[in-house]
């Protein structure tokens, strides 16, 4: 059973965020406060470190934020890599301002460090990690907490409204909206705890990395040095770190905005998507940022409502959905009559299977999944509203249900920068089995609706620009022997 919060984060006005991950209680002659963070990488706004620095200031210690970046994490590339590379570096910066000590770790083969986090704790008084309720995040920081012998609380930094603030048991995205709306306006202010202690300065088991002090080209160089996926490229599409965020958070006051509610569901058009999400998974921004641009934008009330609702009701809802879930990207959590009608024509002749080879390439016998499956190839990120076409698409293009499933997953977790997130798991669900079932056909959809292409095709300029995007030069990636499938249908770490 874990231990009750210390006084400091219990009586802290943002406690409903924290919960304890063992029965170890605070060890007041610690070094430090440690702060271990893997995707909330972001030094404002980030309840994770806010609640350390309220813990410090009780114990009069400081505060050392830790983030490291391993090699052999789940699909491991150069897009990924440089990705969280550059929002590392801001987050050492930005610390640095707040006051706060930022080491950092990058893995490589001139500079391998076992247990880091591990030889990090045993000087600390108490370890906060962050509150993640998918992939790499959730399975670290579980056995982290099993583990070590120090105190670990997480705090959710993903969600505007912490899901503990809920409660247990709602069962649609209504009574989510529902329970969620009225409580919003609690949570959408929030000041950075100043901490009262001076930065850290004391000794480290290994000599730091110090991003913060890296030129764009260092970066490049610590990429090229990884034992990782070279194949896949970095994505011109999303700068790395905050300048990139900032710019997107400006795109989206600017030019999505003014017309959301109009254009959103036309891919076709790319000012009708924020195109957020990449820096949403990855903490770079927080949902508070992103709602402090979209009230100040000159924009229609019903544009701006819109946005809010996707952001707020359909992200979190996901979010809420993980937490109640054993593994979030696994076969098992797809609505149970979808599953049994899916299985009940895994038998059914599939005239369109293809290869993994021309499905990672997008070079399939289907045009317009092909222009989906290229803006995950060469941009790491998909229109919404081609993404429904995609996943529903993969279950007459691959053997039977459960390798739709795994090869979906597959292709969103490796080559999307905003993979292995409650919300892509849950759109991936949900174009499996969201919402009621239809008539049973005789196809290998059975009960499960299917989606033609027609928002797409249908517009003006629609086949020329499906046509083109198809079409688009594309990188090579690597074609690896087999799927990982164990990982989405037993949920089993790899790590």
């Amino acid at each position: 059973m874990p231990a009750p919060l210390p006084h400091s984060l219990s009586s802290w006005s943002e406690a409903p965020r924290v919960q304890a991950l063992n029965a170890h209680d605070v060890r007041p002659g610690g070094r430090y406060v440690l702060c271990w963070l893997q995707q909330a990488l972001r030094a404002r706004d980030n309840p994770v470190i806010d609640a350390a620095i309220h813990l410090g200031n009780a114990l009069g210690l400081p505060v050392l934020v830790y983030h490291g970046l391993r090699e052999d994490y789940p699909y491991a590339s150069d897009r990924l890599h440089h990705f969280i590379l550059g929002a590392s570096r801001d987050l050492a910066r930005d610390c640095r301002q707040r006051g706060v000590a930022c080491i950092q770790y990058v893995d490589r083969a001139k500079a391998r460090e076992k247990g880091l986090v591990y030889r990090l704790a045993a000087d600390s008084a108490a370890v906060l990690v962050e509150d993640q309720p998918t992939f790499v995040a959730r399975w670290q920081s579980e056995r982290f907490a099993e583990r070590v012998e120090r105190a670990v609380f997480a705090v959710n930094a993903a969600c505007l409204v912490p899901p503990a603030v809920l409660g247990e048991g709602i069962g649609s995205t209504t009574a989510f909206r529902r329970r969620h709306q009225p409580v919003r306006s609690d949570w959408q202010e929030a000041t950075d705890v100043v901490p009262t202690v001076a930065p850290y300065d004391g000794p480290l088991p290994y000599t730091p990395d110090r991003l913060d002090a890296c030129s764009d080209a260092d970066l490049d160089r610590f990429v090229a040095a990884a034992a990782i996926d070279h194949s896949v490229p970095v994505s011109p599409m999303f700068p790395a770190g905050r300048e990139g965020a900032l710019i997107h958070l400006e795109r989206l006051m600017d030019t999505v905005l003014p017309t959301y509610a109009a254009t959103r569901n036309d891919a076709t058009n790319p000012i009708g998507a924020s195109m957020l999400s990449p820096y949403l998974h990855f903490g770079v921004v927080g949902p508070r940022e992103v709602m402090a641009t979209v009230d100040a934008a000159d924009a229609p009330a019903a544009s701006k409502e819109k946005f809010a609702d996707e952001l707020l009701t359909w992200r979190e809802w996901f979010h809420y959905q993980a937490r109640a879930l054993t593994a979030p990207e696994r076969y098992d959590r797809i609505a149970g009559w979808a599953q049994e009608t899916l299985e009940a024509h895994a038998g059914d002749p599939r005239p369109d299977i293809e290869t993994l080879d021309a499905l990672i390439h997008g070079e399939t016998r289907d045009e317009t999944w092909n222009a989906c499956q290229r803006q995950f190839l060469i941009d790491g990120w998909m229109h919404n509203n081609l993404r429904m076409y995609w996943g529903k698409r993969i279950i007459a293009m691959t053997p039977d249900p459960q390798t739709a499933w795994a090869t979906a997953c597959y292709l969103n977790d490796r080559l999307s920068l905003d993979g292995r997130d409650p919300s892509t798991y849950g759109n991936i669900a949900a174009t499996f089995g969201g919402g009621s079932p239809g008539r049973d056909g005789p196809s290998v959809y059975g009960k499960v609706p299917t989606r033609s292409d027609g928002s797409t095709r249908h517009r003006p300029g629609g086949p020329d620009w499906l046509q083109a995007a198809a079409a688009r030069p594309r990188p090579d990636a690597t074609v690896p022997d087999g799927l990982p499938t164990e990982l989405y249908l037993t949920g089993k770490p790899p790590l």
